[in-house]
């Protein structure tokens, strides 16, 4: 009866890995071990070698350290409060602009001639290589940013509305027409409900990109924020918070990630994963 037992509760974990959200967050962990392992290798070979020793505080060790110093001095909160105000107000306009601008090249077919070469030159400028019109046109660093953020972002959510859009069963608008249904009924009961997961996948793709110029935009101009913060501990040698930022804008951003890859499964017709 006891080796039954035994045997009963030995087979929960295999069951358990049978699971695949089970199965994933497992190998995400053992992915995360990895990568700590090799950051732990990485730093202990920079100690040991005294052309490099310099160095060390970039190791797993010291970055870990660092954590509990950053956060009770409040830089952790303070730079994380900044960066966020700027990329939801920069993501937000871009949501604004690119979503109307994406349903008029999904329903028009000479708005999305006419516009598509401008869109598609304006889309391959740099974002960043907007910073020094920005700051002419915009007063104070606040508002170049998220300008910065604005129009790196507005292409992605733009462009993957219109996709979305292009998908729809035309069908569905005639019958809409035949029934009555004004314009404002047509976009609030069809375009809107069809292109939800196509809009939502075009805002993780800008949310991407937007974190990756929110960083170096804040390199400059601004005190506050994860960007500054990093700087000034490049300026004062503080290697380890340098490298705790670092790891704090990582895990900021996949936590973000996460929750765009939860709302597009939410609102995916098919209820598929990402």
């Amino acid at each position: 009866m006891n080796s039954a037992g035994v045997h009963a509760g030995g087979g929960g974990f295999p069951r358990l890995m049978k699971d695949p959200a089970a199965q994933r967050l497992v190998l995400g962990m053992i992915g995360v071990a990895i990568l700590c392992a090799v950051w732990w290798i990485g730093g202990y070979l920079i100690s040991i070698n005294p052309k490099t020793r310099s160095f060390a505080s970039f190791g797993l060790i010291p970055t870990l350290q660092a954590f509990p110093m950053l956060w009770g001095e409040g830089k952790i909160q303070s730079a994380v409060v900044a960066s966020s105000y700027r990329l939801g107000v920069g993501l937000l306009f871009a949501i604004v602009i690119g979503v109307p601008i994406g349903i008029l090249m999904g329903r028009s077919k000479r708005f999305r001639d006419l516009s598509n070469s401008p869109f598609q030159l304006l889309r391959m400028i740099s974002p960043l290589s907007w910073m020094p019109l920005a700051v002419l046109v915009f007063p104070g660093w606040d508002k170049s940013i998220i300008f910065l953020i604005a129009i790196a972002s507005v292409w992605p959510v733009a462009f993957a509305t219109a996709a979305g859009l292009a998908k729809v069963d035309p069908a569905w608008f005639k019958v809409a027409r035949n029934l009555g249904a004004k314009p404002w009924h047509m976009l609030a009961q069809i375009i809107l409900p069809a292109i939800t997961f196509d809009v939502l996948t075009g805002i993780r793709l800008a949310l991407g990109v937007a974190w990756i110029v929110l960083v170096p935009a804040e390199f400059l101009g601004v005190t506050s924020g994860l960007g500054y913060t990093i700087e000034d501990a490049r300026e004062t040698l503080s290697y380890n918070n340098l490298t705790a930022m670092v790891v704090t804008i990582g895990i900021i951003g996949y936590l973000l990630d996460t929750l765009l890859v939860l709302l597009i499964k939410r609102f995916s017709w098919h209820r598929g994963g990402s």
